[in-house]
């Protein structure tokens, strides 16, 4: 059974809703105090708990189950507290700007005031009901009270996406003996492109020792042409043409057919002598192999392909040559990384005894340097010796008896951070491996959830965000990064990626309740797919969704046979949607919910729609890439929720966008932060 996690981090955002002066004031409006005090009152108390909850469930299957329980209530709760909110927008708007005829048509509306007291206090009365009942359970587990340490703390500095040789320790034997096999004609039957496979466990340093090989000054002369591909999960022909292509030439040309960029792939080559990397392998299909490998072999003489996979199997197809078996490093080495990670150069000789038990802790990383380098940077800072006996003698340890199978360190470096960063990292799962996350638009994710927390009040939403990516890296789950001032690209490792498949698995994705139940949904690359009817209304309970290159989905296939739908998605995500002309009707329908929206790379995208400006909830609102969208619709863009709005690669609108001169300014200039073209302009 998958644990339960994020309760605690719900809990506490319920909380905050309902402690907000604005909150209070509205319940006062509403005569619905005295419930949401008893409410409050409940909710604080089982908060209290659920730290420790949490934790002591790896080894409590009921207690598992009780947090789910819980879960359930709270979001629940969640949505009811959400319609409290959009309701107290909708009357604002109404004093800021209604006229006479709409509040009479109001008056005899569902939001009538004494309707909608009516209707929230049966739902309120539902709610503290089944919490009083879940609640009564906690006495069984006997947990204890414990508090957060929301500190999160800054780590190291980041780096650019090659390796430095001083960072990889214990690894120069095995990088010697790889370029001998690069740079020497193979044995193998005198092919013109040879095959090394290096193979070994996730987190032993397979794609840092090939990038040291790659960059090597010897290599780097030897042949005319380096390319360099991440290949991961998916084996898929073009889209591996797509990638050696931009990795030769600089150029995304995935706007080719398979035919022209097999051609281009094969000109580029030709005669050249080439070093391909193809990192990450996972495909074990011979036949695609070999269809990718017959556009390889019109390179020259003594071209190689180097090759990383934890797969024996994978190594042994590929390979043209018996594959280099990679080890873990020895105890000497690996205490030597530990070190450099979890100090400042030369604090070590200062604290021999925390020395001493990080030995052991190193003992237990099996020689597996991503363990080694996670648990370092967990105690990077920490100097009371009752951090690292928690890390050394902690039960994670027990879970997993596999050899090779380092996740449990990677949890436990998991389990050691602040709630609303655990939640922030599970949304890692919902983007493929090797995926490259820009970090503006991964934070404006986690804040269209309100999951960024910080103890300062005056620390602005997004600056939490870095820091909390800045914290992911030093815990050493992120990886090639690069710093390009407004904004950072990097990667999540493979192994960092399962383990936030693991913990997202049920309390993300709400999968106890079926596809029903779903509440992130991630559609990507999936060619084939025409529309999302009639599959999509069924999805009530959805927050996220996210499209990307689907290249014949028309999202407005199939909507006028629908009637009018709930949906309550918080984010929607539409990239590279060449099919997308308009937005889709069953938007204007989660108004009460939506806060994000991204449009990026729909050539098509001609006009927004009127109903546009009255999304209440709406927050944040961004068009990338999107040529033909050349105006806004009129009135003021969701005057009293709009925080962020921004444009880019949209030519005319970005001209009528344009502060006080632009046709289009005077409708989005109440919003606090805008972005034309990547410029900040308030």
């Amino acid at each position: 059974m998958a644990a339960e996690t994020f309760v605690f981090n719900i809990a506490d955002n319920l909380l905050g809703k309902l402690g907000s002066l604005a909150f209070q004031e509205a319940c006062l409006v509403w005569g619905v105090e005295s419930d949401l005090e008893r409410l409050e009152k409940t909710l604080s108390t089982v908060k209290a708990v659920l730290l420790d909850a949490e934790e002591q469930q790896f080894h409590n299957q009921e207690l598992t189950v009780w947090l789910g329980n819980l879960r359930e209530v709270f979001y629940d709760a969640q949505d009811v507290l959400d319609e409290f909110e959009c309701e107290a927008l909708r009357r604002q708007d109404v004093e800021t700007r209604g006229s006479t005829t709409r509040k009479v048509r109001r008056f005899f509306s569902s939001s009538n005031s004494l309707v909608f007291r009516t209707k929230m206090g049966h739902q309120i009365k539902e709610i503290r009901a089944r919490l009083d009942e879940v609640a009564a359970d906690r006495a069984k587990f006997h947990l204890s009270e414990r508090s957060e340490n929301r500190h999160v703390v800054r780590g190291r500095e980041m780096s650019y996406s090659f390796v430095h040789a001083s960072d990889v320790i214990g690894r120069d034997q095995d990088k010697e003996n790889i370029i001998q096999l690069l740079l020497h004609p193979a044995a193998d039957g005198g092919q013109n492109v040879s095959v090394i496979s290096v193979v070994g466990i996730g987190g032993l340093g397979k794609t840092a020792l090939a990038k040291l090989v790659f960059n090597d000054a010897t290599v780097v002369d030897h042949f005319e042409l380096k390319c360099w591909v991440c290949v991961s999960d998916e084996f898929v022909l073009k889209q591996l043409l797509v990638k050696i292509v931009e990795s030769i030439s600089g150029e995304n040309r995935n706007d080719l057919g398979e035919e022209q960029l097999q051609i281009r792939l094969r000109d580029s080559l030709s005669g050249k002598k080439f070093l391909l990397v193809l990192d990450d392998v996972w495909n074990e299909d011979r036949e695609k192999w070999i269809e990718l490998r017959n556009l390889l072999i019109g390179g020259a003489n003594g071209s190689k392909i180097l090759v990383t996979t934890r797969s024996p199997k994978v190594a042994s197809m590929m390979g043209t040559m018996s594959p280099y078996n990679l080890e873990g490093l020895p105890h000497k080495q690996c205490l030597s990384l530990f070190v450099k990670w979890a100090f400042d150069e030369g604090q070590e000789s200062r604290h021999p005894n925390l020395v001493e038990i990080g030995d052991e802790i190193v003992k237990k990383c099996k020689g597996v340097p991503l363990a080694v380098k996670s648990l370092g940077s967990l105690l990077y800072s920490k100097l009371e010796e009752c951090d690292w006996l928690f890390v050394k003698d902690n039960d994670m340890w027990k879970l997993n008896k596999k050899e090779g199978d380092i996740l449990s360190a990677l949890q436990l470096s998991y389990n050691q951070m602040p709630s609303s960063l655990k939640q922030c990292f599970a949304y890692f799962s919902l983007y493929p491996k090797d995926y490259h996350y820009i970090s503006v638009e991964l934070v404006q994710i986690w804040m269209a959830h309100d999951l960024l927390q910080s103890r300062n009040e005056n620390q602005e939403s997004k600056d939490i965000g870095n820091q909390y990516i800045d914290e992911l890296y030093s815990r050493s789950f992120l990886e090639d990064y690069r710093d390009y001032g407004y904004y950072g690209e990097f990667k999540i490792h493979d192994l960092a990626h399962d383990l936030a498949l693991l913990v997202a698995q049920k309390s993300l994705f709400g999968v106890t309740q079926g596809y029903i139940g779903l509440q992130v949904l991630g559609i990507i690359n999936c060619g084939g797919l025409i529309s999302l009817f009639p599959n999509l209304k069924c999805l009530t309970a959805l927050e996220v969704l996210y499209i990307a290159n689907c290249g014949k989905l028309d999202l407005t296939e199939g909507e006028d046979d629908q009637e009018e739908f709930t949906m309550s998605p918080r984010v929607v995500v539409f990239i590279e949607l060449p099919q997308l002309v308009a937005l889709p009707q069953w938007i204007k329908w989660s108004s009460r919910t939506l806060q994000y929206i991204l449009i990026s790379a729909c050539p098509n995208l001609t006009a927004l729609p009127e109903w546009l400006p009255n999304l209440a909830s709406l927050r944040l609102l961004e068009f990338t890439d999107c040529p033909k969208l050349v105006s806004l619709p009129e009135g003021k863009l969701c005057l009293l929720s709009l925080r962020t709005f921004k444009i880019a690669k949209c030519p005319e609108l970005s001209r009528r966008c344009q502060p006080e001169i632009g046709k289009d300014w005077h409708k989005i200039a109440h919003a606090s932060e805008i972005y034309i073209d990547n410029k900040k302009i308030k």
